[in-house]
């Protein structure tokens, strides 16, 4: 199976990029009733609350990472997710393999 990147983005709207390290765990949350994005799927940290959102938009989307419109059939009302790579143009993220929707009855907790 092939692994499922996706970008964090408007970092800059909530606390910023700058504490974001490789391999912190991330939940990722739906949010249908989102008024400018029907498929908008928050970032939250344990600590912190929303730090950001899958991003949805050519713009924003680094490489061939997943949109959030690509993502969001694929997993369910939340997902485990983890910081890959941080860099200037954008923070690259994964999305833990348990949390995909083909693998959602599974019960491993590693990210792929």
């Amino acid at each position: 199976m092939a692994k499922t990147y996706f970008t964090l983005t408007g970092t800059k709207h909530y606390y910023g990029a700058d504490f974001l390290k490789k391999g912190m765990r991330l939940t990722l949350e739906k949010e249908p009733d989102n008024k400018y994005d029907r498929e908008a799927i928050m970032v939250k940290l344990d600590c912190l609350g929303t730090i950001g959102y899958v991003a949805n938009s050519v713009y924003t989307v680094l490489g061939e990472s997943m949109s959030a419109g690509r993502l969001y059939d694929k997993i369910g009302d939340q997902a485990d997710a983890k910081v890959v790579l941080v860099t200037s143009c954008g923070i690259l993220c994964k999305v833990c393999k348990k949390s995909l929707a083909e693998n959602i009855s599974d019960t491993k907790n590693s990210c792929i």
